[in-house]
């Protein structure tokens, strides 16, 4: 989807012919009306280090969105994500043999990561039965909030 800032015209590279401008603003805003390429493999230990970065970097924008949005009562949709979340990491608890994730080591992880990946099936199944759950768990939060 294209946003308002495709529509401007920046001239990154001022005094410069106007196909070198047009390439550096490409450069810095991708190429226009293309979607950024998204993919689910894994990252490598110079990529998570990188987002590892920016994530500090912007760790207080974070915080102040998680505050946010926790006074708010979640959508479907989102309850829906959190019974699929908390599926998954039963099916891993289960795998890892009941280590938490942070004591399995990364390769260890990576595989256990791959066969809960083909596991679509399951993973639906937990989260249905976990759904009542945690939307009680979500009415109880809201609950609490509102009588402080």
């Amino acid at each position: 989807m294209l946003s308002f800032k495709d529509f401007m015209t920046v001239d990154y590279t001022p005094g410069e012919p106007e196909q070198v401008s047009w390439n550096a603003k490409k450069r810095h805003r991708g190429v226009v009306g293309e979607e950024t390429e998204t993919t689910d493999e894994a990252l490598d230990f110079q990529a998570r280090q990188a987002k590892s970065r920016a994530m500090k970097k912007n760790k207080s924008k974070i915080a102040m969105g998680r505050r946010r949005a926790a006074k708010k009562a979640p959508t479907k949709d989102r309850i829906e994500k959190r019974a699929q979340r908390a599926a998954i990491k039963q099916i891993f608890d289960k795998l890892a043999k009941g280590k938490p994730k942070s004591e399995v080591p990364y390769a260890m992880r990576q595989s256990i990561e791959k066969r809960i990946a083909k596991m679509k099936g399951k993973i639906s199944r937990i989260q249905k039965k976990l759904l009542p759950d945690i939307r009680q768990k979500a009415k109880d939060r809201q609950g609490s909030k509102a009588k402080k």
